[in-house]
């Protein structure tokens, strides 16, 4: 595994609270097979254990919310077979790791278009989300069947429909309102969004949230991402300087 790049910020400075809020891009299960001349299935199996791995590593750092990037609205795009074997890996996630989650008192949510999955599947994800709604602990949410495109599409036409109607003065539409639509809206801003396999770009993957969040990119794909990758993750992220536009 390649060490991250070192830490940016001011040298000595003192350290900036962890972040609230941890947003991943998991990337790169195929090039982990590939490398090893495995089918992409067995990267893909990989990457959920590494899902396990890291949202209880996530707990034990004391992130309130995890957010995962599991399957993009342009995922439908890959063959038939491999959507058929991530829908069949998260069937495998939620059975064997709701009991885990209740247990440690986490709270699961889901954002995105995931109602058109399979029904069987969003039945399962509504019994999941109904299990843990009310415990107390972390956050994990989990995107599916997501873009944050056509979230953003869908707060400007809500918040249309409502100038429309008259219940909503458009005058009244400010950052604030706007991010009151969204499906993150009652969840801590983002604070650091990770991208792992070494590409540099968002995906479409929260992107009005993304506006003031620490961007980290690293060469771990994601199968052998662990504890300690997120911690030197979280260390670079105390040891920049968040200015949020100001001095």
């Amino acid at each position: 595994m390649k060490p991250l790049a070192a830490p940016r910020g001011k040298s000595g400075g003192p350290q900036a609270p962890p972040p609230r809020h941890v947003a991943i891009i998991m990337d790169g299960n195929g090039r982990w097979a590939k490398a090893r001349f495995l089918p992409r299935i067995a990267g893909h199996k990989q990457g959920v254990e590494a899902v396990r791995r890291v949202s209880r590593a996530a707990r034990k750092l004391g992130i309130e919310v995890l957010t995962l990037y599991a399957f993009s609205s342009e995922n439908w795009r890959r063959p038939e077979e491999e959507v058929r074997d991530l829908m069949g890996l998260l069937r495998h996630f939620l059975g064997s790791e709701l009991d885990e989650l209740v247990s440690e008192g986490v709270k699961l949510r889901v954002i995105g278009d995931w109602r058109r999955l399979s029904p069987d599947l969003v039945a399962m994800i509504d019994g999941a989300i109904a299990r843990t709604v009310n415990n107390p602990g972390p956050t994990l949410v989990i995107a599916l069947n997501y873009g944050a495109q056509a979230e953003i599409l869908a707060a400007a036409r809500t918040l249309a429909e409502q100038a429309r109607d008259g219940t909503l003065d458009p005058a009244a539409i400010d950052e604030a309102r706007f991010e009151a639509t969204l499906e993150t809206a009652d969840l801590p801003p983002l604070d650091l969004l990770i991208r792992t396999s070494g590409e540099q770009r968002l995906s479409n993957f929260l992107l009005w949230q993304a506006a003031y969040a620490e961007l980290l990119f690293v060469d771990t794909l994601w199968p052998d991402f662990d504890e300690e990758t997120l911690e030197q993750a979280i260390d670079q992220f105390g040891r920049r300087q968040r200015r949020f536009g100001g001095l």
